[in-house]
């Protein structure tokens, strides 16, 4: 086994930027101060969006929000237990 040894800048603290709120989005995570959810903008970039477009579209979005939705994903994927999905041979 090779063992890489990477050292990460220091994330951004996502509490300042990340909360739910039940009246906004029925308590999704969301960017403070819009009505973003981090289940949204994870999704704009899955489809292939590229920052400048999130940014251009969602102008009350700063890059400090959009960081905080990473590192907020980053921290409940460390926290979630994951399954092996099997491989496939192709890739769809």
């Amino acid at each position: 086994m090779i063992s890489i040894n990477i050292s990460l800048p220091e994330s951004i603290n996502w509490q300042e930027y990340i909360h739910s709120d039940p009246e906004i989005l029925l308590g999704k995570p969301t960017v403070k101060g819009t009505r973003l959810s981090v289940e949204f903008l994870l999704g704009l970039f899955a489809a292939g969006w590229s920052q400048q477009q999130v940014f251009d579209n969602y102008p009350t979005l700063t890059p400090e929000g959009l960081r905080a939705v990473f590192a907020f994903s980053a921290d409940c994927m460390r926290e979630e237990t994951l399954y092996t999905i099997p491989l496939s041979n192709q890739a769809s």
